[in-house]
């Protein structure tokens, strides 16, 4: 079974490069731009993991974020921030104080990308045992 993963950007050549990334892993990306859109997509598909990006013209990584936690259907799906936000305090917001699975700040490459997401699909597999 295709593990599936939505990429939430608002940039569509950043989206294409992710589904080049993950397509020799044969994960199934939908990729969606901006926040609104993707927390339907999410709702919608109920994905395994969210790649989500922090800034976007419409409903910041943030907002997405908070509102994916504060929905009981989709609050438990593993989120991975993937921005150009390098600065060391956004990391410590995002993994210390808003609690996301992993942060990755861009550029990173292919394998980073796939061994962080399938550390957070493992760790999220034990924690449902």
């Amino acid at each position: 079974m295709a593990i599936k993963v939505i990429y939430i950007e608002d940039k569509p050549e950043m989206i294409d490069l992710i589904k080049l990334m993950l397509a020799k892993k044969n994960y199934e990306v939908t990729g969606v731009t901006g926040g609104r859109e993707g927390l339907v997509a999410v709702e919608q598909i109920k994905p395994d993991v969210v790649l989500l990006d922090l800034m976007m013209p419409d409903m910041d990584g943030w907002e997405v974020f908070r509102a994916m936690k504060a929905n009981p259907d989709i609050e438990n799906i593993p989120v991975i921030i993937l921005t150009a936000r390098a600065q060391s305090i956004d990391k410590v917001l995002g993994l210390h104080i808003a609690k996301v699975q992993d942060y990755l700040t861009k550029p990173f490459g292919q394998n980073e990308l796939i061994t962080s997401i399938e550390k957070v699909l493992n760790a999220a597999k034990q924690n449902k045992n």
